[in-house]
């Protein structure tokens, strides 16, 4: 399947989801913001993939929002006030929506960023469970330099990531957080001399995950999320919740046996996504 954002490739339960228009700098026009979701659900109902690599192409990794979005396409002028403003909540309550297929998706997400992260790339970034970048990278709220508040995620999930004294001088100033800053502060888990090598990595930690078990992994990213947002005694309840739901023995038994014997476990994929009843 053709899609005019992102080149896929799939290899041993890798996923690698390419954005793929430098020349505009890997800007999120319309056709992103449909192609996302949909590439990750795609994944994500099959159940085969045990990791998701999001890199990109060019000088730079993205550079947020296609402004031509802000101002093409508006028809509120065909409602009164107030249900053109409900109207505009909902369009972001959608972007917002997205970008969450990353935190929902069963597998992790890693994303390898380039030069510049600017906007919704931060969104985009901050929505995956870990971060790796080059040294020419950085990082920018660039929503409060054009007189916005960032709303598709950055706000939300970016003080959970770093100390919120840090996340706050970003989205107040404007700055750009260096490849340097960003891993002192624990944006990302590594930089790397270049784009090459910090795909190539990416992808070698990408490639250490899909060999574990994807049930386990899909519980501890449950768990992890959960975690983040809740109290640690109602952590505590949920996990113990899902082993008694989730836990029998099968990945544990071929991890030990597969230890024994000295080889590669080999585990089953993920059950597709339930759809429910359907005519």
């Amino acid at each position: 399947m053709g899609y005019r954002c992102f080149e896929v490739e799939e290899e041993g339960g890798v996923a690698h989801l390419r954005m793929s228009r430098p020349e505009e700098y890997n800007s999120m026009i319309r056709e992103f913001w449909i192609e996302l979701p949909e590439i990750v659900g795609r994944l994500d109902d099959a159940g085969k993939t045990r990791a998701i690599v999001i890199s990109s192409t060019g000088k730079h990794f993205c550079a947020g929002l296609d402004l031509t979005l802000l101002s093409g396409g508006d028809s509120s002028g065909q409602f009164d006030l107030s249900r053109a403003r409900a109207s505009s909540r909902e369009t972001v309550l959608a972007l917002q929506e997205n970008l969450t297929c990353l935190e929902k998706a069963r597998m992790p997400v890693l994303v390898a960023v380039q030069g510049g992260c600017i906007g919704g790339g931060i969104d985009l970034s901050t929505a995956c469970d870990m971060r790796y970048c080059s040294e020419d990278a950085f990082f920018c709220v660039q929503e409060i330099n054009v007189g916005l508040a960032a709303d598709v995620g950055t706000l939300q999930r970016l003080p959970k990531v770093i100390p919120e004294g840090h996340a706050r001088e970003m989205a107040y100033t404007g700055r750009r957080m260096n490849s340097t800053w960003a891993r002192d502060v624990g944006l990302v888990n590594a930089v790397y001399p270049d784009h090459a090598s910090l795909v190539e990595g990416v992808l070698e930690i990408a490639g250490e995950i899909a060999e574990r078990s994807p049930l386990a992994m899909w519980g501890s990213k449950e768990m992890l999320n959960f975690a983040r947002d809740h109290s640690v005694a109602e952590g505590l309840n949920y996990v113990a919740t899902w082993q008694a739901g989730m836990f029998h023995g099968e990945d544990t038994k071929e991890a030990f046996e597969a230890r024994q014997e000295k080889r590669k476990a080999e585990y089953a994929d993920l059950p597709p996504r339930s759809k429910g009843f359907s005519s």
